[in-house]
């Protein structure tokens, strides 16, 4: 990977359904930086663990899990198999919560991510990382942290379109059940409990389209003085 016009991480964190996939892929491909979507790493081992039926602490040891860091082209690896589908899949999306719960199961996919951020930083400059716990612990220094949240509401109409569009059905009322059950259960875990970083920046999307979201950020990483000049960097 060449380098892009970010320097540093920029850690976006928040509930299920504030679209954090979305908005970082596009903020990293308009800074031509570096992605990592971690709970698609969570959703790697959820299956696992579901294909294996054994106990995630003992399945995460073992799965081989790989990510593009390419915002373009996000393929997802387990054991060598592309599965960046079936992990949407609504058996993945009941599970992954109490899997991601497991202690021995954010000990080590925090390590790995770790390593996959230093590993584009050394060779892109920069990156932009979404899930639930960047800004708290996987990247407490973040030059950037960023807490996207948005109305319950919003959340599950969100999912839904989502769901229709990649051929999953499911009612809107279904859905917000799902998010309220996901939100209850990420804020509530002993371990790496979801919440807002004491130095985030809230940015609440229930009002605000695709575009204006990542219009948002890209302002706020121009006043962290985190994007270089691209005539520099090429």
């Amino acid at each position: 990977m060449e380098q892009g016009d970010l320097r540093g991480v920029v850690a976006l964190d928040g509930p299920s359904g504030t679209g954090k996939s979305t908005v970082a892929r596009r903020l990293a491909s308009a800074l031509r930086s570096g992605f990592l979507d971690t709970g698609a790493m969570y959703r790697a081992v959820t299956l696992a663990v579901l294909r294996s039926g054994g106990a995630p602490e003992s399945v995460v040891a073992s799965a081989r899990i790989e990510l593009s860091a390419d915002p373009a082209n996000q393929v997802v690896l387990l054991d060598g198999a592309d599965v960046s589908a079936e992990i949407r899949g609504p058996e993945v999306t009941l599970a992954v919560s109490a899997v991601s719960a497991v202690p021995e199961v954010r000990e080590i996919l925090v390590e790995q991510q770790r390593g996959i951020i230093a590993a584009v930083l050394a060779s892109h400059g920069g990156i932009v990382v979404e899930g639930r716990d960047i800004g708290t612990v996987v990247v407490p220094d973040a030059a950037l942290k960023v807490y996207l949240t948005a109305s319950a509401d919003a959340r599950a109409q969100r999912r839904s379109r989502q769901n229709s569009a990649e051929g999953r059905t499911a009612s809107v009322e279904a859905v917000l059940a799902d998010v309220q059950r996901r939100d209850r259960l990420d804020s509530t875990r002993a371990v790496s409990p979801l919440r807002q970083a004491d130095d985030a920046v809230e940015v609440d999307t229930t009002e605000l389209d695709l575009q204006g979201v990542v219009a948002r950020l890209l302002d706020l990483v121009e006043s962290h003085g985190l994007r270089v000049d691209p005539a520099v960097t090429r």
